[in-house]
């Protein structure tokens, strides 16, 4: 039996049919996180028009029964998808249509609602106005994106003492019509972050069984992975890792700008920076990153950010320390360090525990 990585369970794959799974399966495909679709709801029944006709009641008066109401649709969180490329594929939804009305004042049948699953962390937009209709957070929440249409009246309901044979009924309404924008934000504990070829992608496999892929260039990452980090007995977190950012990417320039807003959910930022440079570039490097993030959405830079030192294994530990010590000297006084080899494993476990701390942490300050 293989021996799991240090930290590492299992990982969140993207399959072919955008499931999550765990276990080693390698058949990973292309991130989707946006998708416009198309909703119609159903259309109530109509009214009927009838009157009571039987032996020896010549004149029963109007017996029309009402339509059914049309079917709603609604967008339902589903902690089992874990992308929109289901969307991809169908692009139109449709609810039935109300029935209509009968005589004997007996009302159609409402059409059953259509129920259109969705990832957690996806937002629902209103395409046509920009305009958020809501947000899929929590498992088995429920979204009505178009109501159905109201139904009809039959001619029963306009009976008076003036009019006792109406012959007037109503149609059914119309049901919603819309279109959507579905955008998903990936629900994680921990976000990586960094410049391309920082080791973001190395640090994840190496305290995870993730396996995004990593070469000696840039922008091996191309699209966001999660990983399933244990930090304890029967505790774990969920570590994002999305592509390198460069300088400009706060105004959109580069691959990791796409999806900088992965990050917005997360609940700590772990900054990856490259250890081996001289600790002028480092400090630059940081800066540089940090000037994106703010250009980008100014919230970040009140988000709790970790440095991690990668590729520790390239510098003695008297080096390392004395690179900490200025980092905190010409950056932040104040941001935790660490450091951390995803090629010894050297200070990965360090690592674990202390975010598995944390999170502990602001999950009981939380309930307080």
């Amino acid at each position: 039996m293989q021996k799991p990585r240090p930290g590492g369970v299992f990982t969140l794959w993207l399959s072919f049919n955008g499931r999550l799974f765990g276990g080693k399966r390698r058949a990973q495909m292309k991130f989707v996180d946006e998708a416009t679709i198309r909703v119609e709801a159903g259309k109530g029944g109509d009214g009927c028009l009838s009157f009571r006709r039987e032996k020896f009641i010549p004149k029963g008066g109007p017996d029309g029964g009402d339509g059914g109401d049309g079917g709603n649709i609604y967008m339902v969180a589903d902690e089992g998808l874990g992308t929109l490329v289901d969307f991809r594929h169908k692009r139109l939804f449709r609810a039935k249509n109300g029935r209509p009305g009968m005589g004997r004042r007996r009302t159609g049948r409402a059409a059953d609602d259509l129920r259109v699953k969705a990832p957690l962390g996806t937002l629902v937009y209103d395409a046509d106005s920009g305009e958020m209709i809501g947000d899929l957070t929590r498992r088995a929440d429920k979204l009505r994106v178009a109501r159905g249409g109201f139904h009809g009246l039959g001619n029963a309901r306009f009976k008076s003492s003036i009019n006792r044979a109406p012959r007037q009924t109503s149609k059914g309404g119309p049901g919603e019509a819309r279109n959507l924008r579905l955008e998903l934000q990936v629900l994680a504990d921990v976000g990586l972050l960094g410049l391309p070829n920082a080791g973001k992608s190395s640090l994840i496999r190496a305290v995870s069984a993730a396996r995004p892929r990593v070469a000696d260039y840039p922008f091996t990452t191309l699209y966001p992975s999660l990983g399933v980090v244990r930090t304890g007995n029967e505790k774990s977190l969920i570590m994002a890792d999305i592509p390198g950012l460069i300088e400009g990417a706060g105004n959109g320039a580069g691959l990791g700008f796409a999806f900088l807003k992965h990050l917005a959910r997360t609940r700590l930022l772990l900054h990856i920076v490259d250890a081996s440079p001289p600790p002028a570039e480092v400090i630059h490097n940081i800066k540089t990153i940090d000037r994106e993030l703010r250009r980008y959405n100014a919230a970040f830079g009140q988000k709790p950010r970790w440095l991690v030192l990668s590729k520790s294994d390239l510098r003695p530990p008297p080096m390392m320390a004395a690179l900490k010590r200025e980092i905190q000297a010409g950056y932040n006084e104040d941001i935790p360090v660490y450091t951390a080899s995803a090629v010894s494993g050297a200070g990965c476990r360090t690592l674990i525990l202390s975010l598995g701390q944390w999170l502990q942490e602001q999950s009981g300050a939380s309930e307080r």
